[in-house]
């Protein structure tokens, strides 16, 4: 079967080949289209790249590997772009998403923990606390619950967090 004068195979080849090239250029400037496609995720840049690759893909191979019709060629490797992009979509992307804005806690949870004065924390002033966590080391940004001067290398308490700034006391175990 030809479409537009040339052979299906062929018009599968070059959707392939444009695809790929454009699945590149939104790798190097995917962040540029993220605003762009937030509010319909389903039209993603790399969910609509990735169909058609899927989808040149599967259809160029089966029209080089069978005699089947190019009609059911073409419906075959539409269903088959469909589920690739859908599994794609909610075991690849949407995981990707929701762990790229997690650091493994929340402000809230370190209220109560204890930590190392790593910058001092003057009267009046900010200073800078480590915390042993599960997932590591956090630093943060401290000032003083009781206004008082806390030197380096004191162990402290988290009594409170405002605006991302931890209010600390010196720990008395």
């Amino acid at each position: 079967m030809t479409l537009f004068g040339y052979a299906m195979q062929d018009l599968y080849l070059w959707v392939l080949i444009i695809a790929a090239i454009l699945t590149v250029i939104t790798l190097l400037f995917g962040d540029l289209l993220d605003g762009i496609f937030e509010a319909i995720p389903f039209l993603h840049p790399v969910l609509v790249l990735s169909f058609f690759t899927f989808f040149s893909a599967i259809g160029y191979c089966l029209e080089w590997l069978t005699n089947w019709t190019s009609v059911w060629i073409l419906l075959i490797a539409a269903v088959a772009g469909v589920i690739f992009v859908t599994l794609l979509h909610l075991f690849i992307l949407v995981p990707i998403r929701s762990a790229e804005g997690s650091w493994g806690y929340s402000e809230e949870s370190l209220v109560g923990s204890t930590g190392i004065i790593t910058v001092s924390v003057p009267i009046n002033g900010y200073g800078e606390v480590m915390i042993q966590w599960k997932s590591g080391v956090i630093s943060k940004p401290a000032v003083s619950y009781d206004n008082e001067e806390i030197p380096q290398d004191e162990r402290v308490l988290v009594i409170e967090i405002k605006d991302g700034v931890l209010h600390v006391s010196p720990y008395q175990p």
